[in-house]
């Protein structure tokens, strides 16, 4: 459920397939705030003057005394302490799934920047890390440079991503709190060296990792559509090497690069004992059972690729950029599983006691990726947009699968192999042009089109009755719409508009025939309070038959933000949002493929406020105290209620260490699930020393 908790979105996490190395077009790299300009641009003074001027000058120069041994060539902060989880009841699966903080130890923050007067190896080093001592979200960042020579950047972010919700797997089934749940650790991480930044010339080389391992519980599906909940570990990694030259000029740019992906992903099932599945009633006049499995898979994906970026305005009223990528994905994969038990094998309606299954398959694929787009300034007022892509994906694989049933003791079923070789191609195109038209001072209007078209031919899936490939295709006019309003200084207003109309589209839930509009307006009622709304709504439609897709989705917010003196003593932050959503679609129940709804509804109220007061100083510390918290409170298919109030107390020790406790107390409960629900409280307290 949507809650206002601030949790890491693992999935944008997930490791990037060798096939779509696609990546954003690469900017410059933005150079840190207090380098200084070249030499030969750092010139000063009054160049009027005249020449006996210089030789005081560079007396002076001489003069002025060397960098002191005794100057601060440290300086930051150190933010540590300890975490206490108090009291905590109900879901302890919940609480790690939404919330998952834990006690202990905890380097809450850590920022500090160093720098070398001489200017030797470098000029400046600055670092910083965030949450560690086991939280779920841990980060590490540092920059070293030195001024035309070398530019030199490291990350690295751990996320621990658990989610063991019983009621998003099968609150039904016999194990039902145990399907589909996760307990891992996902890493990723980059080094990144510039040469020579500032100047014409700049080669580069960057590597990029992400993995993850760890272990969790998924389904083993039988053939007669029954579900075994079973024990997993999961481990894989995605490498990504790429080097490059970028040419920088002031009205061109060109980026030449050649880079490389490995992928793996090595998975094991394993299971001993009984399990009855999800499946209850006989089938065959058997009880389904599974007493013993051993699952394995291992995929490894490697891939190259070329990429050619340009900029350039060759007028004043003329910005021309493109993008060319070129990449080769190959894939392997290996699968093997044994098992034994009761099952059903209804296509030749029998029962068997055990199977094994063996399946290899490779591809082999070609991406090409363009882009080209212009930006046109005919008049003062005037400017025009013109973009266009063209993605382009094609592969061919091929597979073995071998299957072997086991009967009776010595008795086996024949065994059934199949082999595949499926062709694989999708396109995707969008033109887009869009015109921005200054009519006033205060009014910007826009306005434009998109045309989006492909085609696509994919092997279908396993329960698709139209045969062993799909075909898709997309055609697709959406009209484009905005305006920026600022009728006076202290109030500006904008709005935008997506509406489109489309034909055919590839997913049955993809956008169809729908209407997005976005509204934002801020408003200055005085200098110490400001006033924010905005408004969003996508309706989307597809009347296709089959399919049915109604989705409507609503959401209205309103915020304040005052600071009376400049927040000298008090600032206050209030918001609150109100949204709902509403989905109903049609989908065919098994094993019979009977024609069914699905609905889902959920309005919601969200609302967050803090109020920071700076209390009445002793001694000359100033404490300073805040408080606030969350809630969500939300009604429809999913009702729930989250509540989170919190309390900070900071206070200034000397000058340079400060202490800072923290109290938060976090509730969930859902009116349907409530074995869900959860409760506790959370105590932080530690010092920040400051350099």
């Amino acid at each position: 459920p949507a809650t206002p908790v601030a949790k890491a979105e693992v999935q944008a996490a997930a490791p990037a397939k060798p096939a779509d190395q696609a990546k954003p077009a690469d900017a410059a790299p933005a150079k840190p705030a207090d380098q200084a300009k070249p030499a030969d641009q750092a010139k000063t003074g009054d160049q009027s003057k005249p020449a006996d001027a210089a030789p005081a000058k560079a007396d002076e120069k001489a003069a002025s005394p060397a960098p002191s041994s005794a100057e601060q060539w440290l300086t930051g902060s150190f933010d540590f302490g300890y975490r206490w989880v108090d009291d905590l009841r109900g879901s302890t699966a919940t609480y790690r799934s939404i919330v998952n903080l834990g006690e202990g130890p905890k380097l809450t923050g850590l920022d500090f920047t160093i720098t070398d007067p001489k200017h030797r190896l470098f000029d400046r080093i600055d670092a910083r890390a965030n949450a560690w001592g086991g939280d779920p979200y841990n980060t590490a960042h540092i920059d070293v440079g030195k001024r035309g020579i070398y530019e030199l950047r490291a990350d690295y972010r751990n996320i621990a991503y658990f989610n063991a919700l019983p009621s998003f797997a099968n609150p039904v089934a016999p194990r039902g709190s145990d399907e589909q749940s996760f307990d891992m650790r996902r890493r990723s991480g980059y080094v990144d060296l510039q040469l020579f930044p500032g100047k014409h010339f700049l080669p580069y080389l960057v590597f990029e990792r992400n993995s993850g391992y760890g272990h969790g519980v998924d389904t083993w599906v039988q053939d007669s559509n029954d579900t075994f909940a079973v024990p997993m570990l999961l481990r894989d990694s995605t490498n990504n090497y790429r080097g490059g030259i970028r040419l920088e000029y002031n009205r061109w740019h060109v980026t030449l690069e050649e880079g490389g992906t490995t992928y793996k992903d090595d998975d094991q099932a394993s299971f001993n004992g009984t399990n009855i599945g999800d499946r209850t009633t006989p089938v065959l006049g058997g009880t389904l059972v599974l007493n013993s499995l051993t699952q394995t898979y291992g995929i490894r994906g490697s891939s190259v690729y070329s990429k050619v970026l340009a900029t350039a305005s060759p007028f004043s009223w003329l910005d021309l950029n493109g993008q060319f990528l070129y990449s080769e994905p190959k894939t392997d994969a290996r699968y093997f599983d044994i098992a034994t038990g009761n099952f059903a094998l209804l296509s030749s309606l029998l029962l068997y006691r055990g199977q094994y299954n063996i399946d290899t398959s490779a591809a082999t694929g070609k991406h090409t990726l363009g882009n080209a787009g212009a930006e046109i300034r005919p008049f003062r007022r005037l400017k025009i947009v013109d973009s266009f892509s063209s993605n382009r994906y094609t592969e061919t694989g091929v597979g073995a699968l071998t299957e072997q049933i086991l009967l009776t003791p010595g008795a086996t079923f024949p065994a059934l192999a199949s082999a595949l070789s499926t062709p694989q191609l999708v396109t995707y195109n969008r033109q887009q042009v869009e015109a921005i038209l200054d009519v006033t001072k205060k009014i910007t209007l826009r306005g434009g089109y998109r045309y989006e078209w492909g085609d696509a031919t994919v092997r279908a899936g396993s329960l698709d009755q139209s045969g062993t490939l799909g075909f898709g295709a997309l055609k697709r006019n959406v009209g484009l719409a905005g305006a920026t309003i600022r009728p006076w200084q202290k109030l500006s207003l904008n709005l935008d508009y997506e509406g489109a109309s489309t034909s055919q589209n590839y997913f049955r839930t993809s956008l169809y025939n729908y209407q997005k509009v976005r509204a934002r307006a801020k408003y200055q009622v005085a200098s110490s309070l400001w006033l924010q709304a905005n408004f969003a709504l996508l309706d989307n439609q597809n009347p296709t038959p089959g399919v049915q897709n109604d989705f409507r989705s609503r959401d209205n917010s309103l915020a304040a933000f005052w600071t009376p003196n400049g927040g000298k003593r008090i600032s206050v932050m209030a918001e609150y949002d109100r949204s709902t959503l509403y989905s109903n679609i049609d989908f065919l129940l098994l094993p019979f493929f009977t024609p069914t709804l699905s609905n889902y509804k959920e309005n919601a109220h969200t609302a967050t406020s803090t109020i920071d007061i700076v209390l009445p100083s002793v001694a000359g510390i100033a404490p300073k105290l805040s408080a606030g918290g969350s809630l969500f409170i939300s009604n429809g298919s999913r009702s729930s209620r989250y509540y989170q109030p919190l309390g900070r107390l900071s206070l200034p020790l000397q000058k340079h260490v400060q202490w800072n406790t923290e109290w938060r107390w976090y509730g969930f409960g859902e009116q349907l699930y409530m074995y869900e629900g959860f409760r506790t409280h959370i105590f932080m307290t530690g010092l920040k020393v400051i350099k």
